[in-house]
């Protein structure tokens, strides 16, 4: 044991809970969520995360952490028309898909054939519309935004992992010195609360499936991918079985969907966590101690974000998610082939189009995929007299 371990394990916990809280609060608040189910939804996640990490951690002897679904988050803070009741009924499906996937090797490699371009265009889509707002807030409070904004682009220069931690802190103390922040909550200790769920056809096809395709391509094949450049191979489906079930277990308490951890893996990973890789697994269960303890305090941490200007908590959201941005992008259009079919699938999801009661995310997956077997359509043999035609007329 060094003190390096419990180090970058609280280092990553607390960037992984600090640096995206705004944008659960941001979901909640799309779906309708009361303060109460706010911070059920926030107890129950960290609980799973918490029990998760040290079982995965333990059980694999390797450094298998989990994380809340940063993009799915920003999934449903994007969408709207969706009650709580919905919002919980898809959080179930999502889970069931999860389990599916674990327990079925064919669904892990079918998810994983949806061309990085696509998933990549889809996820942009999503969150650009976060960096947007991010911005449309200097005009509200000049003052207190833009110095933020320079804190953030100055600091993650030297740590990048802290950078938006750093922005929330700051700013909030801010906010409470300059008297923008009546006064603070007092501290409560965490409940449960229950929600029953609504299964509609509109919350399965336009929250349920791309949650659970965004939390499979953006983030456990991009946990798998993090572990296996560390050196580890671990089996993917029982680790997404896991947070499958975890899952469905907290949903009914307001729980979006856990996964397999990808920033923070990379923290907890590396040769200064201990130079013997055998070893790196102990970061497990301090990253889980410190989840249990956001667990039992989730209620006042939700009451402070209530009382703290709304212009910071976007600002928040919006430098989170920077990063994710640019990478989404990077590797959208990174293939000359693949690059009109990501960007139709960036411009529909980003146009926030609803159809048929379906959202956005949906149609941006869907209208990629079409681009892309056209795409192919025309490359084939028999497809090439009428391209010819077309070219005549042309």
């Amino acid at each position: 044991m060094r003190l390096s371990i419990p180090i970058h394990a609280f280092v990553a916990a607390i960037v992984g809970f600090g640096g995206t809280l705004a944008i659960v609060i941001a979901a909640a608040k799309a779906v309708g969520a009361t303060q109460t189910e706010t911070a059920s939804w926030v107890t129950t996640i960290c609980l799973a995360m918490a029990i998760e990490s040290l079982w995965l951690s333990w059980r694999t002897k390797m450094p298998v952490i989990t994380a809340w679904s940063t993009p799915g988050l920003a999934l449903i803070a994007a969408s709207s028309g969706f009650s709580m009741g919905e919002a919980v009924a898809a959080f179930i499906v999502t889970a069931a898909l999860l389990i599916t996937t674990g327990l079925f090797r064919p669904l892990t490699k079918l998810i994983s054939r949806i061309p990085p371009s696509v998933a990549s265009g889809m996820l942009a889509g999503i969150v650009v519309t976060f960096a947007l707002n991010a911005v449309k807030t200097v005009p509200v409070d000049p003052w207190l935004i833009l110095p933020l904004i320079a804190a953030f682009f100055i600091i993650r220069l030297f740590n990048p992992a802290l950078s938006v931690l750093a922005v929330l802190i700051g700013g909030g103390l801010a906010a409470f010195l300059t008297g923008r922040v009546g006064g603070l909550p007092t501290p409560e200790l965490s409940t449960l609360t229950l929600t029953a769920p609504d299964f509609t056809a509109k919350a399965m096809i336009g929250l349920a499936l791309p949650l659970y395709l965004v939390t499979m391509a953006s983030q456990n094949l991009s946990g798998l991918a993090v572990l296996r450049a560390a050196g580890y191979h671990p089996e993917p489906g029982p680790l997404i079985g896991v947070t499958g079930l975890f899952s469905l277990l907290s949903a009914p308490f307001g729980g979006s969907t856990t996964n397999l951890a990808a920033i923070s893996a990379a923290i907890c990973t590396g040769p200064d966590v201990h130079p013997d890789p055998a070893e790196r697994w102990k970061t497990g269960p301090f990253y889980a101690l410190a989840y249990l303890i956001f667990a039992i305090f989730g209620a006042s941490l939700v009451a402070i974000f209530a009382v703290l200007p709304q212009s910071l908590i976007v600002l928040v959201a919006g430098l989170a998610l920077m990063a994710s941005l640019a990478n989404a992008l990077s590797i959208a259009l990174k293939e000359e082939g693949d690059r009109m079919a990501a960007t139709v699938t960036f411009v529909v999801t980003a146009s926030g189009l609803t159809l048929f009661g379906v959202g956005a995310a949906f149609w941006g997956l869907v209208a990629g995929m079409v681009v892309l077997f056209l795409e192919a359509l025309k490359k084939r043999q028999s497809f090439q007299p009428l391209v010819r035609i077309l070219r005549t007329l042309s």
